[in-house]
């Protein structure tokens, strides 16, 4: 959890400073603000599975450890990009080199991370492990970006390049003697084949309910703005908020009770929330929706979590957790961009209800994990 909090909080503060960095510091236009904010997204996708297979293979430990080295050098890039800020060209190949490098620390580290947690720990806590290290991942974004956008507003990007060097570098130095339990023998590994076949459904299910957190992540503020409602901030707190104590408290039902079964209720209780958003008329009937939202969200992803690596071998979980994040970034880059045509065709309330409807479906994905999965066996 510190080692997906420390990778989050560099990732987080990077945010909101690259596009005013790269726009103003180096006076390029919106395009390549676009490029080099999306490198480490691309390079997050693309490495994934990758991650998974080094998880199984050497440990989740290992893992992530050489995530946290990665991130260091991705703020010795940044640093080293503005040496060349009298250079632009150079300063922005630099820059996007270095948001690549961060992307591929990304994955390495959260893949990592709940390979490292799932090995610690007895099957039965699985659903526990995914829930809390998705909480560190959550709490960091949360408070990260206003502290990345202090440090920029005080001490430039340089700040920005220094926090993303030195703070992967004190967790790494720190994790180099936590326990690390020995990947499986290799006779045990299922198929690239089995694994997918095992962590599709979970991973189609995961990323549909992902759309909702994409329209509170992306327009909950527009939203807002739009309706002249203040503080415009107040429903992705809501949402984060709620979110987090929830995994706190009930983060081991999907353990006890079943994932699929718990991702069933709780979907339903999320897509509530975005209704709740999209037909709203105040302020707090709209924070009442993220804050439903946010509880909903909460079990869906780490219920069907659960699915996906009960799917597969315990020599596999790596991959299994690689596959089953990629449906969610892939989610993430179609949603937001889907749900902004549809606000710019009608309004940003119908975002919210479309979303809705496309969360509901994760209740076919969750049913047939539940229910008929057992039928057949």
């Amino acid at each position: 959890m510190a080692a997906v909090l420390a990778g989050f909080v560099v990732i987080g503060a990077a945010l909101p400073v690259l596009p005013l960095h790269v726009n103003q510091d180096l006076g390029f236009g919106t395009l390549v603000v676009g490029l080099v904010a999306g490198a480490q997204f691309a390079a997050s996708v693309a490495t994934r599975i990758w991650s998974g297979s080094y998880s199984d293979a050497h440990g989740g430990k290992r893992s992530v450890l050489l995530g946290l080295v990665a991130a260091v050098a991705a703020g010795l890039l940044y640093l080293l990009s503005l040496v060349f800020a009298h250079s632009p060209i150079i300063s922005i190949v630099i820059l996007l080199i270095g948001r690549a490098v961060l992307g591929g620390a990304e994955s390495f580290i959260i893949t990592g991370g709940v390979s490292w947690g799932l090995a610690m720990v007895d099957s039965s806590h699985a659903g526990k492990v995914i829930a809390w290290v998705g909480t560190a991942m959550f709490a960091a974004l949360a408070f990260s970006g206003p502290l990345g956008a202090m440090l920029f507003a005080a001490h430039g990007f340089a700040a920005i390049g220094l926090i993303t060097t030195l703070l992967p570098l004190l967790l790494l130095l720190l994790l180099l003697r936590a326990p690390n339990p020995p990947p499986g023998p290799a006779r045990t590994k299922s198929t690239f084949r089995d694994v997918i076949g095992a962590v599709w459904l979970p991973g189609l299910g995961a990323a549909l309910s992902s759309i909702g957190y994409c329209a509170i992540l992306a327009f909950s503020s527009l939203l807002y703005a739009d309706h002249g409602w203040r503080p415009v901030w107040l429903a992705f707190t809501a949402f984060g908020a709620t979110l987090i104590v929830a995994r706190l408290i009930f983060g081991h039902l999907p353990d006890t009770l079943g994932g699929a079964k718990i991702a069933l209720l709780f979907v339903l209780v999320q897509s509530a929330g975005l209704i709740l958003m999209g037909i709203a008329s105040n302020s707090i009937t709209a924070s009442t929706g993220a804050a439903l939202t946010g509880l909903g969200y909460s079990l869906v992803y780490p219920g069907l979590g659960v699915e996906a690596v009960h799917g597969t071998s315990a020599e596999n979980r790596g991959l299994a957790m690689g596959i089953y994040t990629a449906f969610l970034d892939v989610a993430m880059a179609l949603g937001s961009p889907t749900l902004g045509w549809i606000a710019d065709r009608h309004s940003l309330n119908a975002a919210f209800l479309v979303s809705a409807v496309v969360t509901l479906c994760t209740t076919a994905a969750a049913l047939h994990l539940a229910y008929g999965m057992q039928r057949g066996r």
